[in-house]
């Protein structure tokens, strides 16, 4: 196959499956306001739910990229988006149940069960995904901003969909939720018909490693050869990195539609909730921040991009009690930089676990980073729960800072 046509054939399938992940990961918290009212429940009940879902995420990565590594990456990517697509079919079935009496229990568990399929179908996405960018992509940092920027198109449409549909619903979210699984569907239709070359950017198995992994002992052998000297410091970066995206993003739509300069508005009979909307703004703002940081990673020092990155989202985190205090015409320039950085950062550390690991176990490593990622950094869910429930609003941020300027000092590290 032509170079250029399959570095397109890649691209193409990676920004398929990467848009379709962020969509339903992104559409969950829209959904969180309204089961907090129809169950009549809690943040930390909620965080924990939603928590285990994004576990799973990260928790399966690993696994996942085992598979990578040993069966290539299009079948994972195929499988990932039919397991999505049906996880949001339960959802909507876990909606039929109205939340009163004894009937909250029953669809509470069916909504972790759909949060547990669709863990474990996008924990397969990124560690095939960024294996088949980085083994078969000749223009890799392009590919990069193109899949990143893909990624973060869903990440603003999903829930910009969501809230779209819910308010010409009546906030029917299981409705919703049953629209919302056909997209997965039709992905996978199209995703079976691009034929790529997995392989096209390595000439061969390189650092003595093999070619997959068939057995336990081969797995920790290559564990071991992976988590010592950088990747290990790029491995608890990334668990950094997760910490404060999940915890930063989560409660979003709820913190913002408790800030007094952010109030419904009744329009032709109906409640609008200007804070959605905001939300989507500050996940659109990614798509410039996964474009330009994915460009970035072939031209300057990716050590010093993921310092210079984390030192300004601590900064964030600091500013965003005081300034979101000024009103409105503070709170959307802050929006839009944190969107921007937030995932500006993501490139980077994609980029620089290319850089720390052998080509022969991409997979496995991609696997451990979305472990980190995605599994650890789940936990800011409820950690953001537990600090919105028992402490001032405040101290979520204050923590948020404090991971930031964690994840400064590893990059530092690497730097040097």
């Amino acid at each position: 196959m032509d170079v250029n046509r399959n570095d397109r054939a890649i691209t193409g399938l990676v920004m398929l499956g990467h848009s379709l992940v962020h969509t339903y990961e992104f559409v969950l918290p829209v959904f969180i306001p309204i089961w907090l009212v129809q169950f009549s429940t809690t943040e930390f009940v909620v965080g924990s739910i939603v928590g285990v879902g994004m576990a799973l995420f990260g928790l399966g990565a690993p696994l996942a990229g085992i598979l990578t590594d040993r069966r290539g990456s299009k079948p994972l990517i195929v499988i990932s988006m039919l397991g999505m697509g049906l996880s949001f079919v339960l959802l909507a079935v876990a909606g039929q149940f109205e939340g009163s009496g004894g009937e909250s229990t029953p669809a509470l568990v069916l909504i972790t069960l759909a949060l547990v399929l669709w863990g474990c179908a996008a924990s397969l996405y990124h560690p095939a995904g960024l294996s088949l960018i980085t083994r078969g992509v000749e223009a890799r940092g392009s590919a990069f901003a193109y899949h990143g920027t893909a990624g973060n198109i869903g990440t603003a449409v999903g829930p910009f969909l969501a809230t779209v549909l819910l308010f010409v619903l009546n906030d029917q979210w299981s409705l919703v939720a049953f629209i919302l699984a056909v997209p997965a569907l039709i992905g996978v239709a199209l995703a079976v018909r691009i034929d790529v070359n997995e392989t096209a950017a390595v000439t061969a198995v390189t650092d003595g490693g093999t070619t997959g992994i068939n057995s336990l002992a081969e797995f920790n052998a290559e564990s071991r050869r992976l988590l010592t000297g950088g990747f290990l410091v790029v491995f608890a970066l990334v668990m950094c990195s997760g910490l404060y995206y999940r915890g930063m993003l989560t409660f979003m739509p709820e913190v913002l539609g408790g800030l007094s300069a952010i109030k419904p508005i009744e329009l032709f009979g109906r409640t609008f909730e200007p804070a959605n909307y905001l939300y989507t703004g500050l996940l659109a703002a990614g798509v410039g921040g996964q474009y330009v940081g994915g460009k970035l990673t072939d031209r300057i020092s990716l050590e010093r991009g993921l310092a210079g990155t984390f030192a300004v989202l601590a900064g964030l985190a600091l500013v965003f009690e005081p300034v979101v205090a000024i009103g409105m015409s503070a709170i959307i320039p802050l929006l839009v930089a944190i969107g921007f950085v937030l995932f500006f950062v993501q490139p980077f550390y994609q980029a620089t676990v290319a850089e720390y690991t052998p080509a022969d176990t991409r997979g496995l490593s991609y696997g451990f980073t979305y472990l980190g990622v995605f599994g650890v950094g789940a936990l800011g869910t409820p950690l953001a729960g537990i600090a919105l429930t028992y402490f001032p609003e405040w101290a979520l941020f204050v923590v948020l800072a404090v991971i930031a300027c964690g994840a400064f000092g590893l990059a530092v590290y690497l730097a040097n």
